[in-house]
């Protein structure tokens, strides 16, 4: 790494690996200062005004050198990645939820992050079935362009790898450690393979080990910078319920594939599929289903460097909170009252909106809609 990425990967974990500021603060943090610099350039009293305590802002103007070192080291190594909120590269659509992680540590072929990622899980126990249909659908998925998304676990997410694998295709895992380690150990032989096609992702620092907490919130990154969620196989309380519920808070098409009434492991999905989750049978039900937000997404970058154009085509939150500002200078709290949406939900959105030149900031932390 040359001096200037290796600073700027220094300021991004100073801001990241301090105690006791997370997703939701770091947000608030880039939206008034716009870079960890600017923000690790500050003072105490200015970032008391965003409720960091004095634990908090001692940690983060005193960041821990020894930690950061080691984690530079490993990013050293070969195929090894950081990814922050501000890359051009950043999943888009894993940008616009609530609480998207600020870094994401990688392994593996970068580019993958650009592809069109499509989610499946399914129970860590699952039927000789149930496995069959994760690896078919993944392969068939993955021949229609889709990059799998799965968590790595036993079971489906192990099988939907690995059919996205048999069939050429890229696949991604999110894991509930860091990169130093794979787990479950088992799985290091297709951890190697999905490195050669795709990636390793984790919101975890390398050395971080394996906790039940992390996995619940892993999640929120598989259905976020997917597409749409295929649940396999799931027991009425399931990890993969977990993925599913955080999909439909983030507004993606969740589907799940029905199964006997006398298996246990068809519960859950009979449960989606009762909530509104699509029935599927086929490939083409998914396909058919994704076809208009696919075009969404592959329009995206380019109709977003107009402004008007780019108008058109984002999500209704976003148009939401664009006619609530209208051309007045408004700040986020009075936003959060037009709008209905919550303190986070602005924020996020904003910084979004700012990066595409749709809106500026103004001084004191508001905002206003570019001509």
């Amino acid at each position: 790494m040359d001096v200037d990425t290796t600073q700027n990967y220094t300021d991004w974990l100073s801001l990241t690996q301090a105690t006791g500021i997370g997703p939701a603060i770091c947000n608030k943090l880039l939206i008034e200062f716009k870079t960890p610099k600017a923000v690790l350039s500050s003072n105490h009293n200015t970032l008391r005004q965003f409720g960091l305590n004095d634990g908090s802002i001692n940690s983060l103007l005193n960041p821990k050198q020894e930690q950061i070192s080691t984690i530079l080291e490993w990013l050293n190594q070969p195929n090894h990645h950081l990814i922050t909120y501000l890359d051009d590269d950043y999943p888009e659509l894993l940008r616009s939820i609530q609480s998207p992680p600020m870094i994401l540590f990688a392994i593996g072929q970068r580019k993958a992050l650009g592809y069109l990622h499509f989610a499946i899980v399914g129970s860590r126990n699952p039927t000789a079935g149930g496995k069959m249909l994760a690896e078919d659908f993944a392969a068939e998925l993955s021949r229609a362009d889709l990059t799998i998304c799965s968590g790595l676990a036993l079971g489906i997410d192990y099988h939907s790898h690995l059919g996205a694998l048999q069939a050429d295709g890229s696949t991604i895992a999110v894991l509930g450690n860091g990169l130093s380690s794979i787990y479950p150990s088992r799985h290091k032989k297709i951890a190697h393979q999905i490195i050669e096609k795709g990636l390793l992702i984790s919101e975890y620092p390398p050395d971080t080990k394996p906790s039940p907490g992390n996995f619940p919130r892993r999640n929120r990154i598989i259905s976020g910078m997917s597409m749409g969620v295929l649940v396999v196989e799931a027991a009425k309380r399931s990890g993969s319920l977990i993925t599913a519920n955080y999909a439909l808070e983030q507004g993606r098409d969740v589907f799940a594939i029905p199964g006997s009434i006398h298996n246990p492991l068809a519960r859950g999905t009979h449960s989606l599929i009762k909530q509104g989750a699509k029935l599927v049978e086929s490939v083409d039900d998914i396909l058919d289903e994704l076809s208009p937000m696919v075009n969404l997404v592959l329009n995206r970058s380019s109709t977003l460097e107009h402004s008007q154009s780019g108008y058109n085509e984002l999500e209704p939150d976003y148009k939401l909170l664009l006619d609530s500002m209208g051309y007045e200078i408004l700040s986020v709290d009075r936003l959060v009252e037009l709008t209905g949406l919550t303190a986070d939900v602005v924020s996020s959105m904003l910084l979004i909106l700012e990066l595409q030149g749709m809106i500026e900031s103004q001084h004191g932390g508001k905002y206003c809609r570019c001509s």
